[in-house]
C-alpha cells in the first residue's frame, strides 16, 4: 500500500497548536507523510490544503469551542466539493456528547484527551484505506 497522507490543521480563532504538533511527529514517525497546513484557517483553507497535499484524510485539532460550527462546515465544504476525505477531530474540550453529534455529522473520527498513540496511528490507516 502506498504512503498515507494526511493534513493537520486549527481552524478558526484556536491558536493551540502543541496537540496537532505532537500528532504530526507521531504520524511521521509512524511513516506516513505528515503536511501540517497551520492555524487560524477557514474550512475551505483546510480543503484546498488537503488537496495540494493528496490527503488521504484530514485531522483537525480542537482546543476550543469553535470546533462545534466549524468541523460541520469543513464536512459540508468537502460535500459541496464531491470529495471523500474523511475527517477525523481531536482535543481536550471534546466532549462525549460532541462526539457522538460529530460522528453523526459524518466525522470518522473522534479523540479526547488521552487517546493513545497507536489509536490515532490505527484510525489513520484504517481510513486512509477507505479513501
Amino acid at each position: 500500500m502506498a504512503q498515507e497522507k494526511i493534513s493537520l490543521a486549527v481552524m478558526g480563532m484556536d491558536q493551540h497548536e502543541n496537540g496537532v504538533i505532537a500528532v504530526g511527529r507521531i504520524l511521521r514517525e509512524a511513516q506516513m507523510s505528515t503536511a501540517y497546513l497551520g492555524k487560524l484557517l477557514s474550512p475551505g483553507q483546510v480543503v484546498d490544503g488537503a488537496l495540494s497535499h493528496g490527503a488521504d484524510v484530514i485531522g483537525i485539532s480542537c482546543h476550543s469551542w469553535e470546533y462545534l460550527t466549524l468541523v460541520p462546515q469543513l464536512v459540508e465544504e468537502l460535500r459541496s466539493r464531491n470529495l471523500n476525505i474523511p475527517v477525523m477531530i481531536g482535543g481536550s474540550v471534546v466532549t462525549a456528547d460532541d462526539a457522538v453529534k460529530m460522528k453523526n455529522l459524518g466525522v470518522a473520527a473522534v479523540f479526547g484527551a488521552g487517546a493513545r498513540d497507536d489509536e490515532i496511528v490505527d484510525a489513520v490507516r484504517s481510513l486512509a484505506r477507505k479513501t
